[in-house]
């Protein structure tokens, strides 16, 4: 068990809150098989036609062909490439999937009584995904436990810095305005806790049901998962 006295926790998603097969077979198929029809029906619209130029600038598509542009952005999911204007187009694809009842995000059994217990007990929780904003607030407001959003007090996307730089998590801990040892991040990269550990930050690493292994330069305590349930066993005391 991690006995934590600090005032915040930093979650990550993806192989931490939910498990890396919803996010690669449910919610990446989803935006796969939308990305197409979405760019073209909403190929008028400005805030479309702003993620249509950047994803264009980062990946050499033509920019006006919804065609082309779906088939670059298909290509950087599937080699999960972090891009800022990707992630933030399939929040939208995602939007439509979620609010008709299509999606219903997985989270892991402990985890809505942990958000629970944290915010009850003054802890500010926040998440750090390379999942855009809006993709984050519609995950934890559809899940299968239902709308955890109340126990959530911010998010952070790939537009606050990259998740292996330490800087990214200096301004977190500003933004939050707590110290970054009075911080635990959680997540299930190596890399990821490193550089939080950089900045200052307390680090634990999730051991999820189909991680990967997390590689990473230092070592940072694990938050176990046993065969029958799969448990946060973070503490505030």
């Amino acid at each position: 068990m991690i006995v934590f006295g600090g005032r915040g926790i930093l979650l990550d998603v993806e192989g931490t809150t939910s498990s890396i097969s919803f996010v690669y077979d449910v919610l990446f198929t989803f935006a796969k098989e939308h990305v197409g029809d979405f760019l073209a029906r909403h190929a008028g619209d400005e805030a479309i036609k702003t993620l249509a130029a950047a994803l264009a600038a980062e990946t050499g598509a033509d920019g006006g062909d919804p065609a082309r542009l779906a088939l670059a952005a298909i290509d950087l999911m599937n080699r999960d490439v972090k891009s800022t204007p990707l992630k933030a187009l399939q929040g939208l694809i995602w939007r439509g999937g979620f609010e008709s009842g299509e999606l219903v995000a997985h989270v892991f059994d402990d985890v809505p009584p942990a958000l629970e217990h944290w915010s009850n007990s003054g802890l500010d929780v926040r998440i750090y995904s390379s999942g855009s904003i809006e993709a984050q607030r519609l995950f934890f407001g559809h899940t299968a436990a239902g709308d955890l959003t109340p126990h959530l007090r911010g998010h952070y996307d790939t537009t606050t810095g990259p998740k292996r730089e330490a800087a990214s998590y200096a301004k977190i801990a500003a933004d939050m305005g707590v110290a970054p040892r009075e911080i635990l991040f959680v997540s299930d990269v190596g890399a990821e806790l490193d550089a939080a550990r950089q900045a200052g930050m307390a680090t634990a690493l999730a051991i999820r049901p189909g991680n990967r292994e997390p590689g990473g330069l230092l070592e940072h305590e694990p938050i176990e998962s046993d065969r029958k349930s799969t448990r946060l066993n973070s503490s505030h005391e």
